[in-house]
């Protein structure tokens, strides 16, 4: 699938959710079967071979993807929460957006150290939620094979925070791209 066939699969809307950010809404791509079964094997198809066991999926959006994801290839999914979603022991993380600030979870077992995981979400953009998932992913000694999303705003430079691992984007924006 072309990246301009997705691109135009993606809603930009304006000053969303404050003043001067345009928020990347995948719903529309979403809605579309053929556009989501392609847009999952294509962000599962570089780890096809790696031994994945654990696919972790970040709130809320990366939700969607990770179990996908993780049954394709064959793994379990791990959700990483904002703070006070989940019920057991956690660790947990703060995190800076370039809107806001906040606070990432995972179960203290969720985790096995050693195992192989691959971070999923739907955007990268200055990259603090993924960081903070790394941090608390490493922290419970998983191994990172990699981290794939559906888009990435190059212009913020997220990826630059993860050059020690393999990265993986299907869409990438510049900023003022409508």
């Amino acid at each position: 699938m072309k990246e301009k066939d997705l691109k135009e699969k993606i809603r930009n809307i304006p000053n969303w959710p404050k003043k001067g950010i345009i928020f990347r809404d995948i719903t529309p791509l979403l809605k579309d079967k053929k556009y989501l079964k392609d847009v999952v094997d294509e962000m599962a198809e570089p780890y096809e071979d790696k031994d994945i066991k654990t696919v972790v999926g970040i709130d809320a959006r990366g939700f969607l993807f990770a179990s996908a994801i993780a049954y394709k290839l064959g793994a379990g999914v791990v959700l990483i929460r904002k703070k006070g979603k989940l019920p057991y022991k956690t660790i947990n993380r703060e995190y800076s957006l370039e809107y806001a600030s906040n606070t990432l979870e995972i179960h203290d077992d969720s985790i096995n150290k050693g195992e192989k995981v691959l971070l999923v979400d739907d955007l990268l953009a200055t990259g603090g939620s993924m960081e903070a998932t790394v941090h608390l992913v490493e922290k419970l000694g998983g191994k990172i094979e990699g981290i794939t999303f559906l888009v990435e705003l190059i212009d913020l430079r997220g990826r630059e925070k993860f050059k020690q691992y393999p990265i993986h984007s299907l869409i990438k924006f510049k900023e003022d791209e409508r």
